[in-house]
């Protein structure tokens, strides 16, 4: 059974997680963090990573918050990071802020930050906790997490096929073998990717543009707006190097 303590920090987590979701389609190459910050049993300051360059979720979610954020704990779905990148340091800005505890649901596998972060606020004297629904944080990251755990890619495969197993007619005419939602699903898998991989058949045969359709995302007009921002690279593979144009 959780603990009074353990189940807020669970609920603000969640939370947290939540506001990180709106990322989904914006971050790329960063990962989608999101940050709660409360004090005395109510949230003062929200906040969640948009694009990378721009701040991070613990500054957002400390200049909505101002000075409330004094004494308040902060919960982040990432480690605080470390290390000056196109941004100053998470971690310094929530000692500065002068919180007291920091809760992270998992710690940040870049080489550069690795527990750093966390480090670096304890050595300040702030309380840390990490592993608050990790399992959550991890599942909202997957391609970051592979590429800094394994140096390789997360792929997803995309494939149509009707039940006897059929992804055209014999005669080789294309038809729409699936619905509305089965397509904006691909369409939100496709915003969400950093490249659109396909063969050259397939691109010919089909005339496939390989771009995000808007119209098909099924998103609010907010998340609809960044996940139209950020196209996909589309690649093409052809031994013959056709559909160059």
């Amino acid at each position: 059974m959780l603990t009074e303590q353990a189940a807020l920090d669970v609920h603000y987590m969640a939370r947290a997680l939540e506001l990180a979701r709106k990322g989904l389609y914006s971050t790329h190459p960063n990962p989608r963090v999101g940050c709660v910050i409360v004090r005395e049993g109510r949230i003062v300051g929200e906040g969640w990573h948009a694009r990378a360059g721009e701040p991070h979720a613990e500054v957002h979610a400390l200049r909505q918050a101002g000075e409330l954020a004094r004494g308040a704990t902060a919960y982040v779905t990432l480690e605080p990071c470390s290390h000056q990148g196109r941004t100053p340091p998470c971690a310094d800005a929530l000692i500065e802020a002068g919180l007291t505890r920091v809760v992270a649901a998992m710690q940040d596998p870049n080489p550069e930050v690795s527990g750093r972060g966390l480090l670096r606020l304890m050595n300040a004297g702030i309380g840390v906790q990490c592993g608050v629904l990790e399992s959550e944080a991890r599942a909202l990251n997957k391609g970051f997490l592979k590429r800094m755990e394994t140096g390789l890619p997360y792929v997803r495969v995309k494939m149509a096929m009707s039940l006897d197993g059929r992804t055209a007619m014999a005669s080789g005419e294309s038809q729409w073998i699936t619905g509305p939602e089965a397509r904006s699903a691909v369409q939100r898998l496709r915003a969400q990717s950093s490249v659109v991989l396909s063969g050259a058949d397939t691109v010919l045969a089909d005339k496939a543009r390989l771009t995000v359709r808007p119209d098909e995302l099924g998103l609010d007009a907010e998340l609809t707006a960044l996940a139209a921002a950020r196209a996909p690279l589309r690649v093409l593979i052809d031994g013959r190097l056709r559909g160059r144009s």
